[in-house]
């Protein structure tokens, strides 16, 4: 369930109509709902009552640092993958004993500032990753915790681009490749092996994928056990999909049920890395009609919001349900719902059913709180928009609009 819904014809986002936020704060403008990534924080994590776990908010999704506060505190850890995104999770108070290290590329310092923040662990995705992690702790007279991330091989049947567990993916270890790793690990001072990570892709509907790997890594589990290696944590990463137009994603709940099901004999701490599920429907980006045209061949309604503010379209082909701010009576029309940029490939929606709209309506695009900001750019030199959170009838500027200042803010000093 998310908050976004029509009162008298107008859309809301919980108790502040779209339509003052923006008078307000202009567009685009990126509005979350608060009691939205609530509900769905308490839906997930209480999925996997009755067993040793700890969920740790995907940072990549949203990264917003008053949604990672307000995600600490009902209990949150947080799945990182760069020393920034560290950094904004201590800024917001997160315990650094709920932070896990992701990522394939991680730099010395990030690994050093990892360290002095004695963060849970590292999800280590290579053998000189290891390696070079052990020399950074060893010069640091400390020990890393660590799991070794496997990649099980397993087809999450999802977009090519966020499938991450098949052979082919740059993430991870295979099996036995990870078996040597791990009893490097085991003889390395400056690394404490404490988990086992598996991570096979983004946005999956389905839950079989997911028990397949869970089943490959059980048996690899085993053969740990048998190397001396005793594990505390299973990471088993994120990934479980939302709806955007017609997906049927399954509820946390029956999520939870099969995993706990499958881990009954397994005294282990599960930890999970949601992150689309928690903040993708808890968002919208409301943009204004600039101009619409009409050609032989194409309808366009040309808006202010573009690639740069919403780039999943452009990089995936990705649907986001699309609707007018206001209700109002008229014909629909297909057309292609395009931005500013000097880009063919700048567009939210291409061929899709609209109602005819005037200059200065206002729409929304729904299910943008995952992915959205945080994988935006200043391309064209095009400040980006503000960022809302609404609690209730309370509303939060969360990020403040860009000014052209910022654009040359890093740059000034050429003059």
């Amino acid at each position: 369930m998310h908050y976004f819904e029509y009162r008298n014809g107008k859309l809301f986002a919980e108790d502040v109509s779209v339509e003052d936020l923006v008078k307000e704060h202009d567009t685009p403008l990126y509005i979350y709902s608060a009691k939205t990534f609530k509900r769905h924080f308490e839906a997930f994590d209480s999925a996997f009552e009755g067993i040793d776990h700890l969920t740790c908010y995907s940072v990549k999704a949203n990264s917003n640092l008053c949604i990672l506060k307000m995600l600490s505190e009902m209990g949150s850890g947080m799945d990182i993958v760069s020393g920034g995104e560290l950094f904004r999770a201590l800024k917001a108070g997160v315990d650094p004993q709920k932070i896990v290290y992701s990522g394939v590329g991680k730099r010395e310092h990030e690994i050093r500032e990892a360290l002095i923040s004695d963060i849970l662990m590292f999800n280590v995705e290579s053998r000189q990753e290891l390696e070079k992690i052990n020399q950074v702790a060893v010069e640091m007279n400390t020990k890393a915790r660590i799991s070794l991330r496997i990649n099980p091989d397993v087809d999450p049947k999802t977009h090519p681009y966020i499938s991450t567990g098949l052979k082919k993916n740059k993430f991870g270890l295979d099996i036995e490749q990870a078996l040597e790793s791990y009893k490097l690990a085991r003889d390395l001072s400056g690394i404490d092996p404490v988990g086992i990570d598996c991570h096979i892709g983004s946005q999956l509907t389905s839950i079989e994928p997911f028990i397949e790997a869970l089943n490959r890594i059980k048996k690899f589990h085993l053969q740990l056990k048998d190397l001396g290696i005793e594990i505390k944590y299973l990471d088993l990463g994120g990934g479980l999909g939302i709806t955007y137009d017609e997906e049927t994603p399954p509820h946390p709940v029956e999520f939870g049920k099969a995993i706990k099901e499958n881990l009954k004999d397994l005294n282990l701490t599960l930890i999970l890395e949601p992150g689309r599920v928690i903040a993708g429907n808890a968002g919208i980006l409301v943009t204004k009609v600039l101009y619409t045209k009409e050609s032989p061949s194409k309808n366009f309604i040309i808006v202010d919001a573009a690639m740069n503010d919403l780039l999943r379209p452009s990089l995936y082909g990705s649907f986001h349900r699309i609707e007018c701010a206001e209700q109002k009576d008229g014909p629909a029309k297909m057309a292609d719902v395009v931005g500013p940029i000097c880009e063919t490939g700048d567009f939210l929606a291409q061929d899709r059913e609209i109602r005819e709209v005037d200059q200065d309506e206002l729409l929304a695009v729904f299910s943008a709180g995952a992915y959205g900001f945080t994988m935006s750019s200043q391309y064209n030199s095009r400040p980006r928009g503000a960022e809302v959170i609404v609690d209730g009838d309370k509303v939060t500027l969360a990020r403040r609009r860009e000014v052209y200042f910022d654009l040359v803010d890093l740059e000034e000093q050429c003059f």
